[in-house]
């Protein structure tokens, strides 16, 4: 019988007198009783006792289920036709821990009380009557007592049950001792033997070298985020290292590289997703059995674990995946007490993770997606419930928009504030960004060039679109169109990004020692190229690449060419003076004047966007000239970035300012940019790479290193019972929440009531919508992929795998403990059976693959990809 909680208003006389009355008569009969357990087995109880938690419990009455078929207490037993009962006795309450309820058989009711819950009966108040006796029966509703057992307990409950011994320790303190058996055995499968390998593995000589950077403060460019990478460089900074290895791809550590200790730095953040898998599968509701199995999933898990071991970005990522997905369910758990302090802090928590997820890797944004349509269905709901207020329903809109949208974007602005105060020496990666920016650059001659431009001036011209390269051209020529030089736009310092200002055919050349000639808005000049000495030059031949544009090449010397060659200056604006007016000394200065190049013949404008030449174009930026005359199109905007001229002062740097947030908008349009352009080449065959389709099975997995026969060797595999099973279950949720809802429809009642069901379609779209957000839009990428780019998305397949377990071997109420047991002695023995077996993957591989004992036998089926 389902008995409601006691309602916000009291009560009314008759029915207090009446539960008090019933209280003494239940507590005045009960000092010499006899509990039954399982086993038949009797023994001698004083509940009277001020404190039972003292006396002599037998420690099989605490912890185990009861069978909800039976009525288990002496108020149910007054409901029960048979007037009997079953059950134990209870430990605490707890959400995560399954309903007890204490059992003591109890004498009948005297008259005058038969009479009184008779006319309780009569006045529909009954149920009220009796709950108020079973969990009142010290009065602590009356007299307000501190909160119930367990975290978060109701108020009024009775005490807290405790046993003595290592039995009592074990229970009493579950969360915090499996918490840490989990964290001890992760850190050794984690840390165990991570410095074997003394060289440089995979993406550590990328995301090393980032770290090395940040040491040395010099200005790099990257496609992802700079929160993971600064903690690279805070893990190096912590181990002592100095910042003068160049994270060579297979090169050998030197001494003077903790290259160890930077490894075990990064790879607690792959220690703390078991004991977070933990946490997160007691907030989904299941049993002790399921949570066991999940966490040693994610401890077992070969990807998780050989990722988590070198100096790379993806434990991280898996990390702030995972407290996000805690700080949803957490949230989702708070939502009887909205407004509370665990509601605003598990609120704010998830904000938090959301904004560093992405800012690691911008993969993060698929977990921001699953919490947002998690908000929207909640705000959705609450739209829909015509007891709340208005300005309550408002509340909630302004708490999850400051929360899960304006924290993230805090946290994520603020690591590229942080990122760009730290780097403020001139490096690999200044071309990347604005020539303002890099005029503030340590090391960099920028502000040292002089302010105006004049004629015989050599520069470099930079494109003012976001992700904009330096005007560029070789020797090397079109294999189509005119078969003349090429002309591009590259991203990096090179001296054939220079360029010299120069007259137009009709005009007289420059004079090195008559007066200088600036340069204006509306003057025609030519540019020559200062290393090949030919011209821009565009002609009505069709680009490369944009067809619908004209070609840009390289044509003539200096004394020849023909008016193709013409370009007329078209200032824009001056970031230092604004806009430029009529009748005014229009002079076009460094740094800070944006202008346009329009060709004189073929009235078209010059034009960088993103288009990327093939690999005979060095997969370089395709520079045309277009027809369209779009004055807002900042790809056909030039600046003047270096300026060399010996006549000229130099310049004020006073007069360079670059704002932070045009420089955060720009870095990442240019991430953005470079990231599409991660296309497979189709000349070039990738034996790493992998389609998403590859991942669910482990068609194909990943070799970090060389597999020569005298090195240590990793390979990036998953552990199949894991991989596999967790997509299997992925269908059969499905099918299970088809099946269920069919069934409803039908009026079958298949759940005890709609709360039940509600929660366990809750967790189904948790799992499958964190996996579908992960998994799908891999299919509609054009970058190229590989295995790793799968392991956020394992997770929620793990946990849709545990969902299923759940259901069908380890959750519900109508099976024994050792039916549990046994079940998850089959799947959790899997688990580790399979991981023990495919270990050395994660931890090296000694010696020949080939004398191997078994490889080729346990890598059957993946023989093919190891690429030996």
């Amino acid at each position: 019988m389902k008995r409601p909680y006691p309602p916000s208003t009291s009560t009314s006389t008759s029915n207090s007198s009446a539960s008090t009355t019933l209280r003494r008569h239940l507590h005045s009969n009960s000092n010499y009783q006899q509990d039954i357990n399982g086993n038949g087995e009797a023994y001698e109880t004083d509940l009277s006792d001020p404190k039972p938690w003292e006396s002599n419990r037998n420690p099989r009455l605490y912890g185990s289920r009861r069978d909800v078929s039976h009525p288990t207490s002496y108020i149910d037993k007054l409901d029960s036709p048979t007037g009997t009962t079953s059950g134990d006795l209870p430990l605490y309450l707890h959400e995560e821990m399954e309903t007890r309820r204490r059992h003591t058989p109890q004498p009948p009711l005297p008259p005058q009380l038969e009479k009184e819950v008779s006319l309780a009966d009569s006045r529909g108040e009954k149920d009220q009557l009796l709950f108020d006796a079973e969990v009142d029966d010290q009065g602590k509703w009356q007299k307000g007592h501190g909160a119930g057992p367990g975290v978060g307990g109701r108020r009024g409950l009775p005490p807290r049950q405790r046993i003595g011994g290592w039995r009592g320790i074990m229970i009493e303190h579950e969360e915090i001792i499996w918490t840490a058996v989990y964290t001890i055995l992760s850190m050794i499968t984690r840390y165990w033997r991570i410095g074997a390998a003394n060289y440089v593995v995979w993406d550590e000589a990328h995301f090393g070298k980032f770290g090395t950077h940040y040491i040395n403060r010099d200005f790099y460019f990257d496609v992802h985020p700079p929160l993971g990478k600064m903690l690279v460089g805070l893990a190096g900074l912590l181990s002592g290292y100095g910042g003068g290895f160049e994270f060579k791809s297979g090169v050998e550590y030197p001494a003077d590289v903790p290259y160890t200790s930077m490894r075990v730095i990064l790879a607690s953040f792959g220690v703390a997703l078991v004991p977070l898998a933990w946490m997160t599968a007691g907030e989904l509701g299941w049993s002790r059995w399921t949570r066991h199995w999940v966490t040693i999933c994610v401890l077992c898990d070969i990807g998780w674990l050989c990722i988590s071991r070198f100096i790379l970005l993806d434990s991280m990522l898996l990390f702030f995946t995972f407290t996000t997905t805690l700080g949803l369910v957490k949230f989702h758990n708070q939502r009887h007490d909205p407004f509370g302090d665990d509601w605003w802090a598990w609120l704010v928590f998830t904000g938090w993770s959301i904004g560093c997820v992405c800012s690691v890797k911008w993969v993060g944004m698929f977990i921001t997606a699953l919490v947002g349509l998690y908000t929207i269905e909640d705000l959705w709901d609450k739209f829909g419930d015509l007891s709340m207020p208005i300005r309550t329903y408002i509340q909630h809109w302004i708490a999850r928009i400051s929360c899960l949208m304006v924290l993230p974007f805090i946290v994520y602005a603020t690591c590229f504030k942080i990122h760009f105060m730290v780097l403020n020496r001139s490096g690999p990666g200044d071309a990347q960004m604005s020539s303002l920016f890099q005029a503030h650059l340590k090391g960099n001659d920028f502000a040292e060039s002089p302010l105006e431009v004049a004629y015989g001036s050599k520069l470099t011209l930079k494109n003012y679109g976001y992700g904009g390269g330096l005007l560029h051209s070789h020797v090397q020529t079109y294999p189509v169109g005119s078969l003349q030089q090429q002309v591009t736009c590259y991203h990096y310092k090179d001296d054939n990004n220079n360029w010299i200002i120069t007259p137009q055919w009709s005009d007289d050349p420059v004079d090195p020692d008559g007066p200088i000639r600036y340069l204006h808005d509306g003057d025609t000049i030519r540019l020559l190229h200062s290393s090949t000495g030919r011209n821009l030059h565009s002609h009505p031949i069709a680009a490369p690449i944009t067809k619908e544009a004209h070609e840009v090449a390289g044509y003539g010397n200096e004394t020849i060419g023909d008016e193709n060659d013409l370009w007329i200056v078209e200032v824009v604006d001056d970031t230092s003076r604004g806009s430029f007016k009529a009748g005014e000394e229009n002079k076009i200065h460094a740094l800070t004047t944006r202008m346009r190049f329009r060709h004189q013949q073929l009235n078209c404008y010059l034009r960088a966007a993103n288009a990327v030449l093939p690999q005979w174009g060095f997969k370089q930026v395709e520079v045309t000239c277009t027809k369209e005359n779009n004055k807002k199109d900042k790809h056909t905007y030039w600046n003047v970035e270096s300026h060399w001229n010996e006549r000229l002062p130099p310049g004020n740097a006073k007069l360079y300012k670059s704002p932070f947030w045009r420089d955060f908008v720009h870095l990442n349009v240019a991430m953005w940019t470079s990231n599409n352009a991660l296309v497979p080449d189709p000349d070039k065959e990738d034996i790493l790479a992998s389609k998403p389709f590859d991942w669910p099975f482990l068609h194909l997995g990943l070799r970090m290193c060389g597999w020569g026969d005298n090195q240590i060797k990793f390979y990036l595999l998953g552990t199949p019972i894991v991989w596999y099973f967790s997509t299997i279950s992925l269908g059969l949720g499905l099918l299970l929440a088809f099946y269920y809802a069919a069934r409803a429809q039908r009026q079958y009642k298949d759940w005890r009531s709609q709360e039940e069901w509600d929660h366990w379609l809750y967790v189904g779209k948790v799992a499958f919508g964190g996996w579908a957000l992960h998994f799908f839009p891999f299919l509609i990428m054009g970058r190229v992929t590989y295995l790793h780019h799968y392991l956020p998305t394992l997770y929620f397949a793990v946990l849709m795998a545990g969902h299923v377990l759940d259901h069908f071997f380890f959750g519900g109420t109508r099976r024994t403990s050792f039916k549990k047991g046994v079940w998850f002695g089959i799947w959790a023995g899997a688990v580790i059976l399979s991981f023990w077996w495919f270990k050395d993957l994660a931890l090296g591989i000694h010696g020949p693959v080939n004398d191997h004992w078994g490889w080729l036998w346990r890598l059957s089926w993946n023989v093919s990809s190891l690429h030996i």
